[in-house]
């Protein structure tokens, strides 16, 4: 995996290839960023750029031996370790060398995957997923031997989150690795790792790519229209994962659909929401719901920015500033808030299958006594 691969980032790119010129790679770093934000592949590229035969200046040769089985997940210095689904069968217990297959194909299909799409290429069942203790040895006894071909024997911990208690197992060896061993953790949230783990880490923090930077991409690597990337850059709010997914629904924009939908809500119209339930939201399918949703709560999100005056912030369409300019003048940061928190509840029960008729009607009539509930409308001197 190759650094120019890789969605903007330009400034810790930069960061991590200088750590490598300078010969200041620390041996144990946690790369924490949001899910989709690409902090997976830039482990992983990472990795590759310390080995590489024939480095560049500014990314991997590509082409050398150890950049090809690098691009195949395969290089036996390479080493990866990450939630899995342990079986209960008896017999020698589960590691994640166990899932290696299933886990190289999904790198290498989805690099900036999170936890859901992992968990789609595992059979779940009712298990919960976790990095065992078992896997906390396996890990002591891979790293303990010399390393095949490369300078550095790598392990990339994918969410060390999951790795609880059993975590502890690998104080002693992360403070005191063997010679050019490098620990590479990549994190969702630190809150959830163990403080001791953090305590040993070098901390990098990844930032989401910009509006802007997936926008380009989208249409350079997709073909799709401006405005469309446009919205889908604005949706997916950072994450990289769903606005390739959202650009190959190739789904119509959301903006028509929001603004009618708001209309009715606004003005309590009972038979246009209703309409606008049963005709357009609870017939559309879970995953255009679930983008349609996340549409409406980053419009909220834009909105509750412009209503507080914080417009260096704000990314909408023309026809969504003119609808946004009208809105914030007639309702309170109040409102907003509580729509937000709906709008969040609703995208939370369409994953987990809620009846959409049922939600989305429930969700509309909230909205409606929101809108014309009169003890936190905005008052004229606060416009």
């Amino acid at each position: 995996m190759l650094f120019k691969d890789i969605i903007g980032q330009d400034q810790i790119k930069a960061q991590l290839i200088r750590t490598v010129n300078d010969g200041r790679v620390s041996h144990a770093q946690l790369f924490l960023g949001d899910a989709g934000s690409g902090a997976l592949p830039l482990a992983v590229a990472y990795a590759q750029y310390i080995n590489c035969e024939n480095r560049l200046p500014d990314d991997s040769c590509g082409t050398c031996p150890s950049c090809r089985k690098y691009d195949k997940l395969v290089h036996p210095d390479l080493h990866f370790s990450y939630p899995f689904f342990a079986s209960t069968n008896k017999g020698e217990p589960n590691t994640s060398i166990m899932f290696i297959e299933q886990w190289r194909n999904a790198l290498l299909s989805q690099p900036y995957m999170d936890m859901d799409y992992w968990r789609e290429h595992l059979v779940a069942e009712n298990k919960q997923a976790n990095i065992n203790i078992a896997e906390a040895h396996r890990i002591i006894k891979a790293l303990s031997l010399k390393a095949f071909e490369a300078h550095y024997k790598v392990l990339i911990i994918w969410l060390p989150e999951y790795l609880e208690v059993q975590g502890n197992a690998l104080l002693k060896l992360i403070e005191e690795p063997p010679a050019n061993t490098l620990f590479l953790l990549v994190s969702e949230n630190q809150d959830k790792i163990l403080n001791t783990i953090i305590s040993r880490t070098q901390l990098v923090k990844i930032k989401p790519p910009s509006h802007e930077e997936i926008r380009q991409h989208l249409e350079t690597t997709t073909g799709i229209d401006p405005d469309r990337a446009s919205e889908i850059a604005f949706i997916a709010n950072g994450n990289v994962k769903l606005a390739l997914e959202l650009a190959a629904d190739g789904g119509a924009g959301h903006f028509d659909l929001f603004l009618t939908w708001m209309r009715a809500c606004a003005t309590d119209s009972g038979l246009d929401i209703l309409r606008i339930c049963e005709e357009e939201l609870s017939g559309a399918g879970r995953e255009n719901q679930k983008s349609f949703l996340l549409y409406a709560l980053n419009m909220m999100r834009q909105l509750l920015l412009l209503r507080l005056g914080m417009t260096n912030l704000v990314h909408l369409q023309q026809a969504e500033q003119d609808f946004a300019g009208k809105f914030v003048t007639r309702y309170t940061s109040e409102q907003i808030t509580a729509s937000i928190a709906l709008f969040e509840d609703a995208h939370y029960h369409v994953e987990r299958n809620a009846n959409p008729k049922i939600l989305f009607l429930d969700l509309s009539l909230q909205l409606a006594l929101i809108f014309k509930y009169a003890t936190i409308r905005p008052k004229a001197d606060t416009i």
